[in-house]
């Protein structure tokens, strides 16, 4: 581990439960969106509606309350999306972030205490929808998390600089129809350096990028131990 990885995985105990499932210990299971998994070619996880299919069986079959995974994930998710092609390669397919996939409306808490940095409406088919930042200081360590496929709804309380402590509710997940075009779900990102950003980050990298972006947005489950 780097020393920063070494801090923020020492953040944390035990598992972080960021979404409120109403239950204090929630099952949870992984969901393997990845290019390698065959059981895809049944379905276009580009469409919120088929990918909400898989994630169901998968939910059901598991037993399980939530899905999550997908960090360093290289996924065909992203391929319906010019956001991921911006008029010229290289693709950008190698996910940076957890994500916890769970209904519309699931309120988000934080997983450790922040201030609000940042948040924008990142309008647009396969972007984040609505996404806030907090920002993190840990053992003389700053770095941020991103929270991005939220509810608009959840924006309008929000300000900067405000103070959020561990555990507090914060915002919400939003529907397909405002948090990019996905399945609902919550996008968790760890970044050390925002580059001048805000309110948004890239959650998806090209492979060319991924030594770079490895570095710079550390393993989320340091954290939340999931």
């Amino acid at each position: 581990m780097t020393e920063e990885e070494k801090i923020i995985y020492n953040c944390s105990d035990s598992c972080l439960n960021i979404l409120d499932t109403g239950r204090s210990d929630p099952v949870y299971t992984i969901l393997d969106l990845s290019r390698e998994n065959a059981v895809l070619s049944d379905y276009d996880i580009t469409d919120a509606g088929q990918c909400q299919a898989y994630i169901d069986l998968v939910l059901h079959r598991n037993n399980a309350d939530l899905a999550h995974g997908g960090y360093m994930e290289q996924r065909d998710l992203y391929k319906k999306s010019e956001h991921f092609r911006p008029g010229a390669p290289p693709e950008r397919d190698i996910h940076l972030g957890v994500d916890l996939w769970m209904k519309a409306g699931t309120a988000v808490k934080a997983p450790l205490e922040g201030t609000i940095h940042s948040f924008n409406d990142n309008a647009g088919f396969g972007n984040y929808g609505p996404a806030i930042i907090l920002e993190h200081f840990v053992g003389g360590q700053k770095f941020y998390t991103l929270y991005g496929h939220l509810s608009r709804v959840s924006l309008r309380s929000v300000k900067a600089g405000n103070k959020i402590s561990a555990g507090t509710i914060f915002t919400e997940l939003g529907n397909s129809s405002e948090n990019g075009g996905y399945a609902p779900h919550l996008h968790f990102q760890i970044i050390l350096d925002l580059q001048g950003y805000r309110g948004d980050y890239p959650g998806v990298c090209a492979k060319q990028e991924k030594h770079f972006f490895k570095r710079n947005c550390p393993d989320p489950n340091l954290l939340l131990k999931i």
